[in-house]
């Protein structure tokens, strides 16, 4: 079928490569819609053709009412400018031995030909991987789209919508499919980060998902909230010349793909061993443990403090950020796979570790960091000061910003403080701005340049109005008569020299105090070790933070059968760093408990 029918509806461009005819050399990328146009790989799809530059990525949108059949061919192409034909007889399709058109890419600065098979639906292209890298470089990062700045500080929905197929497609075309990818080396339980994106720039986003979850339990979490900026977006060879693939934002694409259409299934575990695990806290280390322990067979049955599952994922995280249904449908996930849940026990109260140990053949603590910081300056019992752990508590895993709905009522304020620079003080923040506070700020003692938080969620809190005050560090609170918070006494900072850390230390210029009228401060410097399971179990060792010491290269404690991984052994970090401290401490307990029964099976 030629392309000269008199009905054809012609193509309206959408381009990032400019595209050249080989003979007269004239760019194809006009605002013209009276010329016969040519079509590169077409994909049927019921009466219209997606057009598409090369399988990797979708370049052109494209009008059409071509009635086309599955292997139909164009067999006339025509330069608008010249009107010479665009087939070149000298070069067949590679794979299908077809006719293919010939054009001449622009891209990153080289002119580049490009053969596209003319058969439908067959996706040959005569580009080298060296070409496709030059052009892939050029095309943009794909960002997500997001709520309006104004309107969702009045709602506690999601801010980033996540991508469309479209977006997700376009994205994952950018990956350079690197024979040894750093980025996965970047991820702390190795993600087949160039497997996933493979299936999804493929369309199979099932697929992709299946691969994710191969290492990784906890997908649609990970792809939020986990900073790839840090990981594994860090590696991407794609950086060193532009922005690297968004690989959190495909992650969390095909989670949410894999959940909306229905498509997760519960594994079949085939071996059950005779063998129980217990799970001390259900953040993400110990989730990670019981979903690799149940898929090995073991029993596995965690204690939860709270009267909700999830760990710092239901309390921690605002919902604005990491939506709870989210969280319930994985912890159900691993209900489906066998789980069993003690909610309200308290472990080092209810039970001690020795006594767990007496019933189950090895146990795993992952109560992560719970212990609120102050800055033990004074003013801190005034009313209305609050730690980030009880503030951000009242309001995610009690609901307070569903009052009166749900008992806990809200800690109102009009002027807020929230001392820190991190993920979690912007969490306090950004819930401050939601309840309605007309005024909410930022008091960091380093500069913007040393603030911990991610960047995103840096972005989000200024999009929303919330100032920030740097280099300002309290040093009292000042209270009414009611003993409730009204001020803060602050001094002004200047860095010096780099803390063992490697950031710069604040030093106080002196003199400079002024004092921040508020009526609600959140402090957010940071957690440490509860001691409740240190009080009745002495023989676990700690290092000089406080936190559980372990074999790093088993994650067991000092008390065998007891592993430990997550906050309370590395101190705050990540959810996918806690996952990866959970993976390695579930192999580890398996490979023992495997040992341990082989060792008794041949004594016998």
């Amino acid at each position: 079928m030629a392309l000269l029918d008199q009905d054809v509806k012609y193509l309206k461009f959408k381009t990032y490569l400019p595209c050249y005819c080989p003979h007269c050399k004239k760019t194809f990328n006009v605002e013209k819609r009276d010329v016969k146009y040519l079509n590169f790989t077409g994909v049927y799809e019921g009466a219209d053709v997606d057009v598409k530059i090369s399988p990797y990525l979708n370049v052109f949108e494209q009008e059409s009412s071509i009635p086309l059949k599955e292997g139909d061919l164009f067999e006339d192409l025509k330069c608008p400018s010249c009107n010479k034909s665009l087939v070149n007889p000298d070069i067949v399709c590679g794979d299908c031995g077809s006719p293919v058109g010939e054009v001449i890419l622009s891209a990153y600065s080289r002119l580049i030909p490009f053969f596209s098979c003319l058969k439908v639906g067959c996706e040959w292209h005569g580009l080298t991987r060296a070409d496709e890298r030059h052009i892939k470089i050029k095309i943009p990062r794909q960002e997500m789209p997001e709520q309006d700045q104004k309107l969702r500080i009045q709602t506690y929905q999601e801010v980033p919508y996540g991508y469309t197929t479209e977006l997700a497609s376009l994205e994952a075309g950018r990956c350079l499919q690197c024979k040894n990818p750093k980025c996965v080396e970047g991820c702390p339980v190795n993600v087949d980060i160039p497997g996933f994106i493979k299936c999804i720039r493929e369309d199979d986003f099932d697929g992709a998902a299946k691969v994710v979850k191969e290492k990784n339990v906890l997908p649609a979490i990970c792809g939020r909230v986990c900073p790839q900026e840090n990981q594994c977006e860090e590696k991407c060879i794609l950086g060193i010349k532009t922005k690297p693939v968004a690989i959190g934002n495909l992650e969390r694409f095909v989670a949410d793909w894999e959940r909306k259409m229905d498509l997760v299934k519960i594994p079949i575990i085939k071996t059950k061993l005779n063998k129980r695990i217990a799970v001390v806290g259900s953040g993400p280390s110990g989730l990670t443990v019981a979903a690799d322990m149940l898929q090995y067979g073991y029993s596995v049955t965690m204690y939860e403090a709270f009267h909700e599952a999830g760990g710092v994922l239901v309390y921690g995280i605002p919902e604005f950020r990491l939506p709870k249904s989210i969280v319930n449908f994985e912890i159900n996930y691993l209900r489906e796979l066998g789980l069993r849940f003690e909610m309200n026990h308290v472990i080092g109260k209810i039970l001690t570790i020795d006594e767990l140990l007496e019933h189950f053949d090895a146990v795993f603590i992952g109560v992560g960091a719970g212990l609120p910081k102050f800055m033990n300056i004074p003013g801190e019992a005034l009313g209305n000061v609050f730690s980030a752990n009880e503030y951000l508590t009242r309001m995610n895993l009690m609901k307070a910003y569903l009052f009166p709905e749900y008992d806990t009522p809200k800690p109102r304020g009009t002027k807020v403080a929230v001392i820190g620079g991190g993920n979690v003080a912007m969490d306090c923040a950004r819930t401050a701005i939601r309840t309605g506070a007309s005024d909410v700020t930022i008091v960091y003692r380093r500069s913007r340049q040393e603030l911990p938080a991610r960047h995103e969620e840096v972005r989000h809190a200024e999009e929303e109005g919330i100032k920030f005050r740097l280099l300002t560090n309290p040093v009292q609170y000042l209270g009414t008569d009611g003993n409730m918070v009204k001020g803060i006494e602050c001094i002004k900072m200047k860095l010096g020299e780099p803390d063992a850390s490697g950031r710069r230390s604040p030093v106080p210029i002196e003199g400079s105090n002024i004092v921040l009228p508020v009526d609600l401060v959140v402090v957010a410097i940071g957690n440490g070790s509860n001691p409740i399971i240190f009080q009745t179990t002495p023989n676990l060792n700690r290092n000089k933070w406080g936190n559980i010491e372990v074999n790093q290269q088993t994650n067991e404690t000092s008390i065998p059968y007891v592993y430990a991984g997550g906050d309370i052994v590395t101190g705050s970090a990540t959810v996918i760093e806690a996952m990866g401290a959970g993976r390695i401490a579930a192999n580890a307990m398996h490979k023992k408990l495997s040992a341990k029964t082989k060792k008794t099976t041949n004594s016998n």
